[in-house]
């Protein structure tokens, strides 16, 4: 046998290109991640939806109405999780009553990463409306989390306790006689409980002391801060709506989720009347019945979560927002 045709067979064959080929390319696909397709895997997170900004090595996705997010993409540098603040729709003000309770407000912002892991799939996204007069306002949805509906201020007739809710509405004077009971108390926050706390309490509605008394309503609660207290004695003075919470997911700091101020009116004397201030947070200024002049504010803010203010004033929508690294 020829040394040089032994050479020949076992450098040139046939089986011998095609291992040599397919190592060459096994090799090429670890080292730089190529997909079946050929096509490399994106290093992090890709997705649509909403109003999409940037904030330094994060994307945020802004939605004020309902949509979908969706993951197109699952990094593989991770991680692949997302943080959030979903704020639900703010109640309504109470008829001659108590402000409207903020939206439900839950976050994960700051965190050191996101906390929700995501899929490659869409994940629907619900906005909640504001409440309009004696309503609870609607909740809010991303994925696992749910924030509650603002509840609705106390009407003036016939239950005069504020609704619960993801912060409780403020009550409203509950008796024309003197005496029993003393007060309409505010809705309870935080309904469904969840930590922490989505909202709180409403305000109480005091006593009148006599007759010819005021009447005027507690102020709705907010993420903050519960709602405020209203006197009946000698002058009606609205509560105030609590104070809402600031958070900067966005990329920069916004209040959202603060409650409606109380009405106050003049039903039975021309004592001053003083409305209650709505909550830092969007929440609606409450009014005197007869309306001052100019009438105040009473709707809470758009795309906040704010409580309503009273007598009659609408919620704000809620809002939803996702945070995420992409370089």
């Amino acid at each position: 046998l020829d040394m040089r045709d032994l050479k020949n067979k076992l450098t040139s064959g046939k089986n011998t290109k095609n291992i040599k080929s397919t190592r060459g390319k096994s090799f090429g696909y670890q080292v730089l991640g190529f997909g079946a397709g050929g096509a490399p895997l994106p290093p992090f997170i890709e997705a649509t939806g909403g109003t999409v900004t940037t904030s330094g090595n994060c994307k945020i996705h802004k939605f004020t109405s309902p949509g979908s997010f969706v993951v197109t993409n699952i990094g593989t540098c991770g991680p692949n999780s997302v943080d959030y603040l979903v704020v639900a729709g703010g109640g309504g003000g109470g008829c001659c009553g108590g402000g409207g309770g903020a939206g439900g407000f839950r976050t994960s912002f700051p965190s050191p990463a996101g906390v929700i892991p995501l899929s490659k799939q869409t994940y629907p996204i619900t906005v909640g409306a504001g409440a309009g007069v004696n309503t609870r306002g609607s909740d809010s949805v991303f994925s696992s989390i749910t924030s509650t509906g603002g509840g609705q201020g106390g009407p003036f007739d016939p239950n005069r306790n504020g609704g619960p809710g993801g912060s409780g509405g403020g009550g409203v004077l509950k008796d024309f006689p003197v005496g029993s009971p003393p007060t309409s108390v505010g809705g309870i926050g935080n309904t469904p409980a969840v930590s922490p706390p989505q909202g709180r309490n409403g305000g109480n509605a005091g006593a009148r002391t006599s007759p010819a008394g005021p009447t005027s309503g507690g102020g709705g609660g907010g993420a903050g801060a519960v709602g405020g207290n209203s006197t009946n004695i000698s002058v009606g003075i609205g509560g105030s709506g609590g104070n809402g919470l600031a958070n900067s997911i966005t990329g920069s700091s916004v209040t959202y989720a603060g409650g409606g101020g109380g009405s106050s009116n003049q039903f039975y004397n021309s004592d001053p009347q003083t409305a209650g201030s709505g909550g830092t947070g969007g929440g609606g200024c409450g009014t005197t019945d007869p309306p001052s002049s100019p009438p105040a504010v009473k709707t809470g803010d758009a795309n906040t979560g704010g409580g309503a203010g009273a007598p009659a004033g609408t919620g704000g929508s809620g809002i939803v927002v996702i945070r995420y690294k992409f370089q």
